[in-house]
Protein backbone atom coordinates (compact mmCIF):
# COMPACT_ATOMS: atom_id res chain seq x y z
CA UNK A 1 0.00 0.00 0.00
CA UNK A 2 1.30 3.46 -1.19
CA UNK A 3 0.62 6.28 1.20
CA UNK A 4 2.56 9.04 -1.24
CA UNK A 5 0.65 10.43 -4.21
CA UNK A 6 -0.37 13.86 -5.66
CA UNK A 7 -0.90 16.78 -3.85
CA UNK A 8 -4.10 18.20 -3.43
CA UNK A 9 -5.67 21.84 -2.10
CA UNK A 10 -8.54 23.40 -0.81
CA UNK A 11 -9.46 27.01 -0.09
CA UNK A 12 -12.44 27.73 2.03
CA UNK A 13 -13.65 30.69 3.47
CA UNK A 14 -16.66 32.95 5.00
CA UNK A 15 -16.89 36.68 5.73
CA UNK A 16 -17.40 37.37 9.68
CA UNK A 17 -18.86 40.42 11.09
CA UNK A 18 -17.00 40.14 13.97
CA UNK A 19 -12.69 41.46 14.76
CA UNK A 20 -10.00 39.18 13.39
CA UNK A 21 -9.00 38.56 17.25
CA UNK A 22 -12.08 37.28 18.20
CA UNK A 23 -12.10 35.37 15.38
CA UNK A 24 -8.31 33.90 15.42
CA UNK A 25 -9.13 33.09 19.28
CA UNK A 26 -11.77 31.10 18.67
CA UNK A 27 -9.67 29.30 15.80
CA UNK A 28 -6.91 28.85 18.09
CA UNK A 29 -9.20 27.72 21.27
CA UNK A 30 -8.95 23.55 20.09
CA UNK A 31 -10.04 22.57 23.57
CA UNK A 32 -13.76 24.01 23.01
CA UNK A 33 -14.15 23.12 19.52
CA UNK A 34 -16.35 19.68 20.03
CA UNK A 35 -18.36 22.43 21.40
CA UNK A 36 -18.46 24.73 18.26
CA UNK A 37 -17.61 22.73 15.90
CA UNK A 38 -20.35 20.29 14.64
CA UNK A 39 -18.04 17.58 13.07
CA UNK A 40 -15.50 17.33 15.98
CA UNK A 41 -16.13 14.80 18.77
CA UNK A 42 -13.38 15.59 21.31
CA UNK A 43 -10.02 16.80 21.49
CA UNK A 44 -7.08 15.13 23.58
CA UNK A 45 -3.67 17.47 24.58
CA UNK A 46 -0.69 15.50 23.90
CA UNK A 47 1.69 18.27 24.48
CA UNK A 48 0.90 22.05 24.49
CA UNK A 49 3.29 25.37 25.08
CA UNK A 50 2.87 28.72 24.18
CA UNK A 51 3.90 28.47 20.91
CA UNK A 52 2.71 24.47 19.07
CA UNK A 53 0.21 22.05 20.50
CA UNK A 54 -0.05 18.25 19.73
CA UNK A 55 -3.34 17.07 19.62
CA UNK A 56 -5.52 13.97 19.06
CA UNK A 57 -8.90 14.72 17.61
CA UNK A 58 -11.80 12.45 16.99
CA UNK A 59 -14.75 13.78 14.90
CA UNK A 60 -17.19 12.36 12.01
CA UNK A 61 -16.10 12.65 8.26
CA UNK A 62 -18.32 11.51 5.90
CA UNK A 63 -20.62 10.00 8.37
CA UNK A 64 -17.51 8.02 9.95
CA UNK A 65 -16.01 8.63 13.07
CA UNK A 66 -12.03 8.58 12.74
CA UNK A 67 -9.13 10.55 14.80
CA UNK A 68 -5.52 11.57 14.06
CA UNK A 69 -2.89 13.12 15.84
CA UNK A 70 -2.23 16.74 15.04
CA UNK A 71 0.84 19.24 15.29
CA UNK A 72 -0.50 23.19 15.09
CA UNK A 73 1.85 26.00 15.40
CA UNK A 74 0.14 29.93 16.13
CA UNK A 75 1.26 33.09 14.80
CA UNK A 76 -1.04 35.63 17.37
CA UNK A 77 0.36 38.47 15.11
CA UNK A 78 -0.20 37.34 12.06
CA UNK A 79 -3.39 35.93 12.90
CA UNK A 80 -2.55 32.12 11.40
CA UNK A 81 -2.44 28.55 12.80
CA UNK A 82 -0.69 26.29 10.67
CA UNK A 83 -1.89 22.63 10.82
CA UNK A 84 -0.36 19.23 10.05
CA UNK A 85 -1.58 15.53 10.91
CA UNK A 86 1.11 13.48 11.79
CA UNK A 87 -0.86 10.11 12.18
CA UNK A 88 -3.64 10.51 9.25
CA UNK A 89 -6.80 7.23 9.25
CA UNK A 90 -6.82 6.14 5.91
CA UNK A 91 -7.94 6.78 3.10
CA UNK A 92 -5.67 10.36 3.95
CA UNK A 93 -2.19 9.92 3.79
CA UNK A 94 -1.58 13.08 4.94
CA UNK A 95 -3.23 16.18 5.36
CA UNK A 96 -2.24 19.80 6.22
CA UNK A 97 -3.11 23.65 5.92
CA UNK A 98 -3.74 26.83 8.27
CA UNK A 99 -6.28 29.33 9.84
CA UNK A 100 -6.18 32.70 8.19
CA UNK A 101 -7.87 35.62 9.53
CA UNK A 102 -7.32 38.83 7.74
CA UNK A 103 -8.81 42.47 8.93
CA UNK A 104 -10.94 43.72 6.17
CA UNK A 105 -13.10 46.98 7.54
CA UNK A 106 -14.64 48.45 10.52
CA UNK A 107 -14.98 45.14 12.98
CA UNK A 108 -14.97 43.01 9.74
CA UNK A 109 -12.64 40.25 8.71
CA UNK A 110 -11.95 37.21 6.68
CA UNK A 111 -11.38 33.66 7.54
CA UNK A 112 -9.36 31.33 5.43
CA UNK A 113 -9.17 27.95 5.50
CA UNK A 114 -6.22 25.87 3.60
CA UNK A 115 -6.11 22.35 3.03
CA UNK A 116 -3.36 20.31 1.19
CA UNK A 117 -3.60 16.19 1.49
CA UNK A 118 -2.86 12.95 -0.30
CA UNK A 119 -4.69 10.10 -0.74
CA UNK A 120 -3.58 6.22 0.17
CA UNK A 121 -2.15 4.23 -3.10
CA UNK A 122 -3.61 7.82 -4.80
CA UNK A 123 -6.76 6.03 -5.63
CA UNK A 124 -8.79 8.42 -7.10
CA UNK A 125 -12.13 7.28 -5.10
CA UNK A 126 -9.87 8.45 -2.07
CA UNK A 127 -9.47 11.72 -3.39
CA UNK A 128 -13.28 11.91 -3.97
CA UNK A 129 -14.04 10.86 -0.36
CA UNK A 130 -11.61 13.38 1.37
CA UNK A 131 -13.09 16.12 -1.06
CA UNK A 132 -16.55 15.13 -0.08
CA UNK A 133 -15.00 15.41 3.26
CA UNK A 134 -12.68 18.38 3.38
CA UNK A 135 -15.82 20.39 1.46
CA UNK A 136 -18.64 19.41 4.13
CA UNK A 137 -16.96 19.87 7.65
CA UNK A 138 -15.00 23.08 6.54
CA UNK A 139 -18.15 24.48 5.35
CA UNK A 140 -19.61 23.28 8.88
CA UNK A 141 -17.14 24.41 10.57
CA UNK A 142 -16.80 28.00 9.17
CA UNK A 143 -20.19 28.35 9.35
CA UNK A 144 -19.90 28.04 13.16
CA UNK A 145 -17.42 30.50 13.26
CA UNK A 146 -19.15 32.98 12.06
CA UNK A 147 -21.82 32.06 13.86
CA UNK A 148 -19.86 31.89 17.21
CA UNK A 149 -18.02 35.35 16.51
CA UNK A 150 -20.50 37.28 15.20
CA UNK A 151 -22.13 36.82 18.49
CA UNK A 152 -18.89 36.47 20.74
CA UNK A 153 -20.51 38.81 23.43
CA UNK A 154 -23.64 36.90 24.50
CA UNK A 155 -21.21 33.65 24.18
CA UNK A 156 -20.96 33.59 28.42
CA UNK A 157 -25.03 33.75 28.79
CA UNK A 158 -25.39 31.36 25.66
CA UNK A 159 -22.89 28.70 26.69
CA UNK A 160 -22.90 27.19 30.61
CA UNK A 161 -21.32 24.28 31.90
CA UNK A 162 -22.20 22.10 35.13
CA UNK A 163 -21.26 19.08 37.11
CA UNK A 164 -23.19 16.86 38.92
CA UNK A 165 -21.17 14.19 41.69
CA UNK A 166 -22.25 11.52 43.30
CA UNK A 167 -20.57 9.57 46.27
CA UNK A 168 -20.74 5.66 46.13
CA UNK A 169 -19.03 3.36 48.31
CA UNK A 170 -18.63 1.10 45.70
CA UNK A 171 -15.87 -0.06 43.32
CA UNK A 172 -15.02 1.97 40.59
CA UNK A 173 -14.72 -0.73 37.62
CA UNK A 174 -18.03 -1.57 38.53
CA UNK A 175 -19.68 1.99 38.22
CA UNK A 176 -17.20 2.31 35.27
CA UNK A 177 -18.51 -0.73 33.37
CA UNK A 178 -22.70 0.99 34.51
CA UNK A 179 -21.41 3.90 32.43
CA UNK A 180 -19.76 1.94 29.65
CA UNK A 181 -22.54 -0.91 28.57
CA UNK A 182 -24.86 1.91 27.69
CA UNK A 183 -26.49 -0.51 25.73
CA UNK A 184 -28.39 -2.18 29.08
CA UNK A 185 -29.60 1.72 29.89
CA UNK A 186 -32.66 0.41 28.80
CA UNK A 187 -33.43 -2.15 31.70
CA UNK A 188 -31.86 -0.54 34.07
CA UNK A 189 -32.64 3.65 33.60
CA UNK A 190 -36.16 4.14 33.71
CA UNK A 191 -36.15 7.78 31.75
CA UNK A 192 -34.30 5.73 28.78
CA UNK A 193 -37.11 4.16 26.64
CA UNK A 194 -34.90 3.34 23.61
CA UNK A 195 -31.22 3.46 23.37
CA UNK A 196 -29.59 2.13 20.19
CA UNK A 197 -25.35 1.12 20.34
CA UNK A 198 -22.73 0.19 18.00
CA UNK A 199 -19.02 0.37 18.90
CA UNK A 200 -17.05 -0.47 15.37
CA UNK A 201 -14.45 0.43 16.97
CA UNK A 202 -13.60 -0.19 20.47
CA UNK A 203 -13.80 2.85 22.50
CA UNK A 204 -15.81 4.20 20.23
CA UNK A 205 -19.61 4.25 20.47
CA UNK A 206 -22.31 5.59 18.64
CA UNK A 207 -25.28 5.44 20.12
CA UNK A 208 -29.39 6.74 19.25
CA UNK A 209 -31.31 7.26 23.15
CA UNK A 210 -34.95 8.28 23.70
CA UNK A 211 -35.05 10.00 27.00
CA UNK A 212 -38.18 11.22 28.78
CA UNK A 213 -37.97 14.45 30.77
CA UNK A 214 -39.74 15.25 34.15
CA UNK A 215 -42.36 17.51 32.19
CA UNK A 216 -43.51 14.18 30.36
CA UNK A 217 -41.68 15.12 27.25
CA UNK A 218 -39.65 12.75 25.29
CA UNK A 219 -36.18 13.74 23.73
CA UNK A 220 -34.49 11.64 20.73
CA UNK A 221 -30.66 12.13 20.89
CA UNK A 222 -27.42 10.82 18.74
CA UNK A 223 -24.13 10.72 20.15
CA UNK A 224 -20.75 9.75 19.84
CA UNK A 225 -19.08 8.99 22.81
CA UNK A 226 -15.19 8.35 23.73
CA UNK A 227 -14.43 5.55 25.89
CA UNK A 228 -11.13 6.04 28.61
CA UNK A 229 -10.81 2.82 30.91
CA UNK A 230 -11.52 2.47 33.45
CA UNK A 231 -12.55 6.30 34.76
CA UNK A 232 -13.64 8.58 32.07
CA UNK A 233 -16.12 8.66 29.16
CA UNK A 234 -16.73 11.85 26.91
CA UNK A 235 -19.36 12.62 24.40
CA UNK A 236 -20.87 14.77 21.70
CA UNK A 237 -24.31 14.33 21.13
CA UNK A 238 -24.66 14.86 17.44
CA UNK A 239 -28.20 15.14 17.11
CA UNK A 240 -29.48 17.51 20.48
CA UNK A 241 -32.84 19.03 21.51
CA UNK A 242 -34.30 22.23 19.78
CA UNK A 243 -32.94 24.44 22.27
CA UNK A 244 -29.45 23.64 22.06
CA UNK A 245 -27.23 24.12 19.40
CA UNK A 246 -24.46 21.83 21.10
CA UNK A 247 -24.09 19.69 23.84
CA UNK A 248 -21.03 18.20 25.13
CA UNK A 249 -19.87 15.84 28.51
CA UNK A 250 -18.02 13.58 30.35
CA UNK A 251 -18.57 10.64 32.92
CA UNK A 252 -15.68 11.20 35.32
CA UNK A 253 -14.83 8.59 38.62
CA UNK A 254 -12.18 9.26 40.84
CA UNK A 255 -10.87 7.48 43.98
CA UNK A 256 -12.42 9.21 47.12
CA UNK A 257 -12.70 7.95 50.77
CA UNK A 258 -14.16 4.81 51.29
CA UNK A 259 -15.42 4.28 47.31
CA UNK A 260 -15.54 6.96 44.58
CA UNK A 261 -16.82 10.16 43.71
CA UNK A 262 -18.52 9.37 40.16
CA UNK A 263 -19.57 13.34 38.23
CA UNK A 264 -21.51 13.85 35.59
CA UNK A 265 -20.63 17.14 33.39
CA UNK A 266 -22.74 18.55 30.71
CA UNK A 267 -21.46 21.67 28.77
CA UNK A 268 -24.65 23.53 26.65
CA UNK A 269 -24.88 25.57 24.08
CA UNK A 270 -28.53 27.15 23.79
CA UNK A 271 -30.29 28.36 20.83
CA UNK A 272 -31.74 31.81 21.17
CA UNK A 273 -34.12 31.69 17.77
CA UNK A 274 -35.69 28.62 19.79
CA UNK A 275 -36.68 29.90 23.31
CA UNK A 276 -39.56 31.72 22.93
CA UNK A 277 -40.82 28.71 20.28
CA UNK A 278 -40.35 26.42 22.77
CA UNK A 279 -40.88 27.23 25.81
CA UNK A 280 -43.25 30.14 25.35
CA UNK A 281 -43.91 33.72 24.65
CA UNK A 282 -41.60 36.02 26.76
CA UNK A 283 -39.48 33.37 27.90
CA UNK A 284 -35.57 34.24 28.12
CA UNK A 285 -32.47 32.93 27.82
CA UNK A 286 -31.87 32.82 31.27
CA UNK A 287 -35.09 30.42 31.44
CA UNK A 288 -34.15 28.20 28.49
CA UNK A 289 -30.56 28.08 31.06
CA UNK A 290 -32.81 26.49 33.87
CA UNK A 291 -35.28 24.52 32.39
CA UNK A 292 -32.50 23.21 30.18
CA UNK A 293 -29.84 22.83 33.27
CA UNK A 294 -33.12 20.79 35.54
CA UNK A 295 -33.76 18.33 32.42
CA UNK A 296 -30.15 17.32 32.22
CA UNK A 297 -29.38 17.59 35.78
CA UNK A 298 -32.60 15.39 37.00
CA UNK A 299 -31.78 12.68 34.17
CA UNK A 300 -28.15 12.36 35.13
CA UNK A 301 -28.32 12.43 38.84
CA UNK A 302 -31.22 9.89 37.99
CA UNK A 303 -28.21 8.17 36.16
CA UNK A 304 -25.66 8.73 39.32
CA UNK A 305 -28.03 7.11 41.45
CA UNK A 306 -28.87 4.06 39.37
CA UNK A 307 -25.65 3.31 39.03
CA UNK A 308 -24.48 3.50 42.98
CA UNK A 309 -27.38 1.26 43.92
CA UNK A 310 -25.82 -1.29 41.22
CA UNK A 311 -22.21 -1.05 42.32
CA UNK A 312 -22.54 -0.61 46.16
CA UNK A 313 -25.02 -4.34 45.76
CA UNK A 314 -22.10 -6.16 43.56
CA UNK A 315 -19.64 -4.85 46.73
CA UNK A 316 -22.16 -6.19 48.94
Amino acid sequence: MSVTGTKHHTLHSVAVAAPAAVVYGIVADVAKWPQYFGPNVHVEHLEQDASAERIRIWATANGAVKNWVSRRTFDAEGLRVDFRQEVSAPPVASMGGAWVVSPVGDGTSLLELHHDFSAVDDAPEHVEWIKAAVDRNSATELSNIKELAEQHERLDELVFTFDDTVHMKADGRDVFDFLDRADLWPQRLPHVARLDLTEDEPGVQVMAMDTSTADGSVHTTESIRVVFAPDRIVYKQTTVPGLMTAHTGRWTVAPSGDGVDVTSRHTVTLKPSAVEKILGEGKTVADARAYVHRALSTNSTNTLKLARAHAEALRG
